[in-house]
Formats: C-alpha cells, structure tokens, sequence
C-alpha cells in the first residue's frame, strides 16, 4: 500500500504576507529589515500618508495600491515603476490584503509607526491567520517614541519615570483617570483641535495644570513644529499663536506630559528643529545628478532641497573630432588628459563604451580633473586622477599645479581636453603658454532646459522658496530665463564674485557668497548664514521663521500649521 501524504495548506497556490511599520514620518527611518522586504515585495499596500515614504524602495514592476482605510474600497494608484492590477471591489482592507496573498505574491502591508500599534493591523493579521495564509511582522519606529526624540524631549532620564501612552481617540474614563493620578511621562496620541480636551481631562482627572506640555504636529518631518505650554495654558497658547480654529485642526499630533518636557530643558534638546536651515525651501539649479550629493548635503541641515535643471546636456553636433580624440587616446597620442566637469567625464565614459572599451584604455596617460565631484566620477569609472588643484578648484586652479612641458620627462607634448561647446578659452591658454600642444574637443553641448512646472515657476516668482543656490552665471541667466527672477524676500547664494556680479546684473541682491568656489562650501555658506539669522531672531526675542513667510499673505497662510 503506497503512503500518501496530505496537504495542509489551501488549494490556491499561497504568497506572503508582510506587515511593516513605516515609522512617523521621515524616510531616514525606515529600518533595514523594511527595505529588504520592500525590494522583494510584488504587491505594496499602503495609506497615503506613508506611501512616499515607502514606495521608493519597492522594486520596478511592483503593483502599488493604496489603502484608505477599513470599509473603504481600495484604490489603485499606479506610476513610472509601478503596474496596476485588476482587484475586485473588496469590503475591506483585511481582504485586499489576502485577495493578493492568494494569488501567490509577495505583499507588503505599510502602516505608519509600528503594527503592533496600529487600529487596523492586527485585526488584518488576525484575518490571514483564519485564512492560513503565512505574514510576518517588520516593526517600525512608533509616532509616540519617534516623534518626541525629533522634538527634543525625553521621555525618561536618570530618575526613571513611568510611561503612559494614550490614544485620546478610544481612552475610557479609567484610562484618564489611571494616568491623571500618576505623576509618570504620559504621551498622548490625538488631534490638533482635540489637544485642550485632552489636558482638560488630565486636569479633571489630578493633574496639576501648571503640569509642562509639548505639542508636536507632523513630527519627524521638515514641517514639524512644536508648541510648549502647560496643561491650563495650551488653549490659551494656540489661539495667540493663532494655530487655532483652522480647517486643519484635525491632523495628528503627539502630545507629552510632564516635567520632561519643559520648556527650557525643551531648547536644549532641539536638536532637529534648531538645525540651521531647518524647513528651507532651497532651489537648486542644477540636473538631479549633479544635485545629488549637494541636496543630501541641505537636507543634513534641515533644508527642502527643490531640484530645477536650467540646462540640458545633449552631443555635440558633429560628433567625428571627439571620435578621433578618443581614439588617439588608444594609439599613444596623448600624454595627458584634463576633466573640467562631470559631464566631461559623461561624454568621454559614454563614447568608450560605444566603443567595447573600460577604463584600461587610460593606461599610461595622466590624468587631471577640476573640482571634487568631477574627481569622484572619475573614480567611479575605475580612473584615479594624477592631479586635482591644490587650491582654486577652476582652471586656473589647474594651471597653477600644472607642470610645464619638458621634453626630457614627457615623450608626448600633447594634452586631449574634452569640453562644454561655451567653456571659455582660459586653460587651453594657459596649457600652450606651459608648451603643450591642445586638442581642444567639444565633448558635449549645453542648451537651455525646458520650463519647470508652472506652480514651480510661480513659487519663484513669488516667493515661495527660502533660498537659491547659483553655482554658475550660467544658472543665474537659465534660471532667470526659464522661470523668471526670484522673489526679493528669497535668499540669494552665488558660488563665487563672477557668478555673484551676474545675479547682480540681473537685479538680484546676492545675500551669500561661497568663501572658495565649491557647491558643498556654498551649501555650509547658506547653512552658516541660515544660523546667524536663527541666533540674532532668538536674541530680539522673535519668533524664528522662514525667509519666504515675510512675503505678502505668508503670515496669513502660515496661521494654519
């Protein structure tokens, strides 16, 4: 008699269930564990408030729908990377959940916070259990933990101290009555227009009122902010700072009672709110791959970097002389080759790999570069420069560091400088007053780029940007050209004196001015200048605030947080 074995699991072929804390708010918390789960996920599910932040780890391909909320159908949302899917209407999310798990994909179900303390979560979870589907759960950074370590305040120190948490939302009476006696840290999950009913059942229930409060809206983001009051003030502090009654009264906030939470102990430990540049809407001119390593750079200091490309790079128009050049490189023609930017670097790159070529073919030549980023695209193509300017990085920074040609040293007198169609003449100058022979190659060209968006171009014009960083007279012109001029209430950063005299000649005060012509100098500049203004602010005894709320209507629209 054969055996036989059985089958416990269902009839339809199972996937995967993932649970996953999204945590409160900033990207940059997001736990390893949740990227590598987002990367396998072929279904993600998600409300809005955390889909941004999940959705750039998922995986090209991956079916993204959003969830809004129990009872409610989902909707499909679908981009770039992203494949709708037909799914029938659904009573909830529990079922939008197994719909996709029975159909054997991977799913990843985000929440904000942590699952464990989230409405809905369990009851989901509880549903793929009786379903006998298999899930997994990926903790997240809770609102009532995360939120108050971004606004400075401890919920324990040295003396120890109970913690409460409580969701206004669903405390009985026992529950405000349990942690009005208590003398512990109590963190309260509720609204913005609910806050003051909150303390007043804290007081109803023992607390004293002058017992410190915090109130923190969208924490953890660059729009937090964070009030300081008392149990018996707080009413009293949002309608002075004018915060309420506001259509946006509703949106969560994370409260914590108790000494911990003091004012003045408050100014000491703000350390995401005090950054220098925190909650900046900077512009930067330049394409998402040369901004990239400059806007983490502004986000570091609390800044909104908003990338806006003022030109476009396309190939040169008669494309045989940068051919020729890259050839000579292969046959011995060239003892040295400059870079004199990261597109140069692009253009040379590109053509070698049209070519079956790799980084070998530099054998044997020296090779120069100006500034850190064209160094370090070099370095990513497996090229180390043999010189990079000691000083000025520019072209007269190189020639400084040059090396005059000597034909007892070098066999080749010939240097092969692939360039921008508008670079200026300054470094072949100098090479051929050194003795060397140039081959002066259009690499690439530069034109102006399309128009941004128009709510883009009218935050420009009218002052809807804190900041503009101009790393060239080129993106002062292109910018001006394509969007207009900024507004006079925006701060305007120039990366040098010859940039600084174009955005002048354009009518634009220029507030800041890089101490040494590098994009990451120009950035701390701005950071430096952004805490001067916060300290002298603070000094006078006024609130601090952004360049762009001293424009017209600003304060008016600012009243709503």
């Amino acid at each position: 008699m054969s055996p036989t074995t059985s089958d416990p699991s269902p009839t339809w072929a199972t996937g995967h269930v993932t649970f996953l804390g999204a945590g409160p708010g900033d990207p940059g918390l997001l736990t390893l564990r949740a990227v590598e789960a987002l990367a396998r996920a072929d279904v993600l599910i998600a409300e809005p408030e955390v889909l941004d932040v999940v959705r750039t780890h998922a995986k090209a391909g991956v079916t993204v729908l959003g969830a809004e909320g129990p009872g409610t159908p989902a909707q499909t949302v679908a981009d770039d990377a992203s494949t709708a899917v037909s799914v029938p209407a659904l009573r909830d999310c529990a079922n939008l959940v197994m719909e996709a798990a029975r159909s054997g994909k991977r799913v990843v179900r985000a929440v904000s916070g942590d699952p464990g303390l989230d409405t809905y979560a369990t009851g989901e979870m509880l549903a793929c259990a009786a379903d006998g589907l298999s899930f997994e759960v990926v903790p997240g950074i809770a609102a009532a933990v995360g939120v108050p370590a971004y606004a400075g305040v401890p919920l324990r120190d040295a003396q120890g101290a109970d913690v409460r948490f409580v969701d206004a939302r669903t405390a009985s009476e026992r529950c405000w009555t349990e942690v009005g006696a208590s003398d512990g840290t109590v963190v309260v999950s509720t609204t913005l227009d609910a806050v003051a009913a909150a303390a007043g059942e804290l007081v109803a229930a023992g607390r004293k009122p002058d017992t410190p409060l915090t109130v923190t809206v969208a924490g953890t983001t660059t729009r937090q902010r964070t009030w300081s009051a008392t149990l018996g003030t707080i009413a009293q502090t949002f309608k002075q700072a004018k915060v309420l009654p506001s259509p946006e009264g509703g949106r969560p906030v994370i409260a914590v009672v108790g000494e911990r939470s003091a004012a003045a102990q408050r100014d000491q430990l703000s350390w995401f709110e005090s950054k220098p540049l925190f909650g900046w809407k900077v512009l930067v001119p330049r394409t998402k791959e040369q901004a990239a390593s400059l806007s983490d750079q502004l986000s570091s200091y609390g800044a909104v970097p908003h990338e806006v490309p003022t030109i476009a790079v396309e190939p040169p128009r008669t494309p045989q002389q940068m051919e020729r050049a890259v050839k000579g490189l292969v046959t011995g023609r060239y003892e040295w080759i400059a870079f004199t930017s990261v597109n140069a670097v692009k253009a040379v790159r590109e053509k070698f790999e049209e070519y079956g070529l790799d980084a070998r073919a530099f054998a044997g030549i020296k090779v120069a570069a100006v500034g850190e980023q064209t160094a370090n695209a070099l370095i990513a193509f497996g090229v180390k420069p043999d010189l990079v300017p000691s000083g000025e990085q520019s072209a007269a920074g190189l020639l400084e560091d040059w090396p005059p040609y000597d034909p007892v040293f070098d066999p080749i007198d010939r240097v092969f400088l692939p360039r921008a169609d508008i670079a200026t003449e300054t470094l072949v100058a100098g090479l051929i007053e050194l003795g060397w022979e140039v081959d002066d190659v259009t690499a690439y060209r530069t034109v102006r780029a399309s128009p941004p968006p128009a709510d883009t171009r009218e935050a420009i014009k009218g002052g809807g940007f804190d900041a503009v960083l101009f790393t060239s007279s080129s993106t002062v012109r292109n910018l001006v050209g394509i969007a207009g001029k900024p507004h006079n209430v925006t701060v305007i950063a120039c990366i040098g004196p010859a940039t600084a005299k174009t955005a002048e000649e354009h009518g634009l005060r220029v507030d800041v001015m890089s101490p040494e012509p590098s994009v990451h100098r120009l950035a701390q500049a701005l950071a430096d200048f952004g805490a001067r203004r916060r300290t002298a602010a603070i000094e006078a005894g006024d609130p601090v605030s952004r360049p762009s709320e001293r424009r017209p209507g600003a304060r008016r629209r600012r009243a709503a947080p």
